[in-house]
């Protein structure tokens, strides 16, 4: 007997029912009666229908209804609850696979291949070859948009055409070529032209390999590999960050247990302090990122110059450092940081004629409990930090309490715009399972662009990740990307868009007017929410 119309009857009842309850307002109340009948229901048909994944599902949620309660759910609480149907239905919909897994494949590590091209349908080939191998790729028609994109994300393989408009591929290259210089970061350059001089001018401006376009994508996919496998070697060969002489965050991990060993014998508190240089971002805006670097580089020296021979110093990421200082309190520690301040404000940086000084921000965390862990103790210390940044820069703080305060934090707008409701409540439960320590959340989701234009979320002043889908009534994504890009704060925006397979000329336009990235829909959520990780984790 063929089961799959049951099924599909049994899918579209579960989507009519959720439909009901998730378009709510906030405030709505479902009564607890109604989700026990939909569950016990849905149990019963999916075990006769022999629809593992679901009948297991269903069991799960029913175990937490009593049905003898005569209580009533919030649609808010109703949407969390009911977050492992609503994903099941999103999968069985979009893949007509009656399992999801039990476990994402994570994907926050994945390698980050960065494609420039100016050609969008070039892009999204490359790109879809790629990704089918696991790897997150960000891809940019704009060289100007890419160098800065390049900086933000820090790509483990860069992939640019010669022939790119305004600024050719060989000129972005010398760009970045001596951050290159300082962090191996594979770069394969392709073109259509494949004359000698071509070639030996692209090995002498730092590429590793040059491939000729028609591009054959098997072979490209494996050259790929070969260079990822080459940068992974490279990485693990190395506990020195090579831009600043400094032990880096590789090292940071496998040192850090040391300390904690260390205390739990002899019974010394130990700090733990992050670092943070301030209004860097700023610096490289107006300096260049070359000038960055140097900072980098003047700074950690200056660092490693100025603490105790048993003070250790690693760089974290970014323009952020953790220094580690045994056998000291908090309040020793901030002492020495905040000497460390003014002697490092004293010195002058020069730019084109242009001085400069430069301060940093710092959080302290003293170790005296033998329960507290690593990930705690950085915790701590990096709340701190964004407490001294948020009070002005320029200070340290010491970690008083054991949970992170909601002023400590940046605000981040989130808007999920969609006008399919399973797709913007699915992305709105992801996304507010997100642990991101340096911002406080703010998630919104609207059913279509004008709603989300209109609404003061769009146009509060702060830092804004937008994720819009293409294909909507009233107004197109593209439309409302449009719009957003003519805003004054259109910076303070990351896009990325939802687009599906057959709208590829929709993937094309947005790349052309700025999108950050964008995903084919159907989508894995945990692919998903490592690109948006990536992003969050790249704004400041």
């Amino acid at each position: 007997m063929d089961l799959q119309k049951y099924k599909n009857h049994l899918l579209q009842t579960i989507k009519d029912n959720l439909s009901k309850w998730l378009i709510l307002e906030e405030g709505g109340k479902v009564a607890n009666a109604e989700i026990y009948r939909f569950l016990h229901s849905i149990k019963g048909t999916s075990g006769t229908l022999q629809i593992e994944k679901l009948l297991e599902i269903s069991e799960n949620l029913l175990e937490k209804v009593d049905e003898d309660n005569d209580s009533m759910w919030d649609v808010i609480e109703l949407k969390r609850f009911l977050s492992p149907l609503i994903e099941f239905t999103y999968e069985y919909e979009n893949f007509n696979e009656l399992t999801i897994p039990d476990e994402p494949i994570p994907q926050s590590n994945a390698p980050l291949i960065q494609i420039i091209d100016d050609d969008p349908s070039m892009l999204i080939m490359l790109k879809e070859a790629l990704e089918e191998n696991n790897w997150m790729v960000m891809a940019c028609t704009d060289p100007e948009q890419a160098v800065k994109q390049y900086f933000e994300m820090k790509p483990d393989c860069l992939i640019l055409d010669v022939h790119l408009p305004h600024k050719n591929g060989f000129e972005v290259l010398q760009e970045i070529q001596e951050y290159n210089e300082k962090y191996f970061i594979p770069t394969i350059m392709i073109s259509i032209e494949d004359s000698k001089q071509t070639r030996i001018k692209a090995y002498q401006n730092g590429a590793d390999d040059f491939i000729q376009k028609p591009i054959d994508l098997e072979e490209f996919v494996v050259r790929v590999k070969h260079h990822l496998q080459r940068k992974k070697m490279f990485d693990q060969s190395v506990l020195i960050d090579e831009l600043t002489q400094v032990y880096n965050r590789r090292f940071l991990v496998q040192s850090l247990p040391r300390f904690f060993q260390d205390f739990k014998r002899t019974k010394d508190p130990f700090s733990i302090c992050i670092v943070d240089i301030d209004y860097f971002k700023k610096i490289n805006d107006t300096y260049g990122h070359l000038m960055g670097d140097k900072v980098l580089q003047d700074f950690a020296q200056y660092l490693k110059q100025n603490i105790r021979s048993l003070d250790v110093i690693y760089r974290y990421g970014g323009e952020e450092f953790v220094i580690v200082f045994p056998k000291t309190t908090s309040e020793e520690a901030k002492n020495r940081l905040t000497e460390l301040n003014d002697g490092f404000s004293s010195l002058v940086f020069t730019h084109q004629d242009i001085n400069f000084t430069v301060t940093f921000s710092a959080g302290v965390f003293m170790v005296e409990d033998e329960t507290v862990t690593i990930d705690q103790a950085l915790k701590m210390a990096d709340s701190s930090l964004y407490e001294a940044k948020n009070n002005g820069r320029a200070q340290v703080v010491c970690s008083i309490a054991d949970s992170v305060s909601e002023n400590q934090k940046g605000y981040l707008n989130i808007s999920v715009v969609d006008d399919n409701f399973i797709i913007r409540t699915l992305l709105a439960n992801e996304l507010e399972s997100l642990s991101i320590n340096r911002f406080e959340l703010n998630i919104k989701v609207f059913e279509n662009g004008p709603a989300f234009l209109n609404s003061k979320h769009a146009k509060e002043d702060v830092n804004h990740l937008l994720i819009l889908d293409g294909v909507m009534p009233k107004m197109d994504g593209i439309e409302v990307l449009q719009q957003v890009k003519q805003w004054q704060k259109a910076k303070q925006y990351k896009v990325i868009m939802l687009t599906g397979r057959s709208n590829k000329s929709d993937v094309k336009r947005a790349l052309m007017l700025g999108a950050d990235d964008y995903i084919i829909k159907p989508f894995e959520i945990s692919d998903l929410q490592a690109r948006i990780e990536r992003l969050l984790n790249s704004m400041k």
